[in-house]
């Protein structure tokens, strides 16, 4: 059953079904319906309904003869996510260079010893929420709305999705929260050449970390 938390319980649900997809506990054109998922959830129909609404929209499950199918995301969806990532989170984070302050600076170091301090307690879930927060960080630092509506609910999906490859790889793990002290120290110093070859190499190794889980090829940059 769902815990109660400060968020609302129709985004709890749509996030842990989200989670679900994307970490593929539900496969794709697997039926789920509304009482299914009420009774796993333990919750109502009512944020259940909300829930699959949105994901819906956001083209993860879809209407069939025979109700709710998960739609997922592809090997495909995630090399275009990469690929975005690669031409515009690297901008964002160069211009997060120029235009982020101390006060900024301290909230994405913040986010970063949170994430070594679980990472040392092995929490998976708890590694994954800070990953977030930092690249959301730096999404809102580059000071552009239009770069943070794209890249935030992108990357959401691309870190769930990556969960079963980080819980497979403690090294991994422990190299991506270096990476992020790495980008860190370059955004303090004001190093924006140092903070595109350091984001584009963070990228470039996730990228490569979900290939090897999935045991296929790299799309390689065009």
């Amino acid at each position: 059953m769902i815990e109660y938390k400060s968020v609302s319980l129709a985004n709890q649900v749509f996030e842990k079904i989200e989670y679900n997809i994307l970490s593929g506990n539900y496969k794709i054109g697997e039926r789920i319906s509304e009482k299914r998922l009420a009774s796993e959830l333990g919750v109502s129909r009512t944020p259940v309904r909300e829930a699959l609404s949105r994901l819906n929209d956001e083209g993860l499950v879809g209407e069939s003869n025979t109700g709710t199918v998960v739609l997922g995301i592809t090997d495909e969806d995630v090399d275009d996510f990469f690929e975005i990532k690669r031409r515009i989170e690297v901008l964002a984070a160069v211009r997060a260079c120029r235009l982020i302050d101390d006060a900024g600076l301290e909230e994405i170091d913040d986010a970063i010893e949170h994430q070594e301090f679980y990472a040392a307690r092995k929490d998976i879930e708890k590694i994954r929420d800070y990953d977030t927060k930092f690249h959301d960080l730096l999404y809102t630092h580059c000071r552009s709305r239009v770069l943070k509506k794209v890249l935030s609910p992108l990357h959401r999906k691309i870190i769930k999705y990556r969960s079963a490859s980080l819980e497979n790889n403690e090294k991994r793990q422990l190299e991506s929260i270096r990476e992020h002290r790495d980008i860190y120290e370059a955004l303090k110093a004001r190093n924006a050449d140092e903070v595109k070859r350091l984001m584009k190499v963070h990228i470039e190794n996730a990228y490569k970390s979900i290939c090897v889980n999935r045991g296929g090829e790299q799309k390689t940059d065009k």
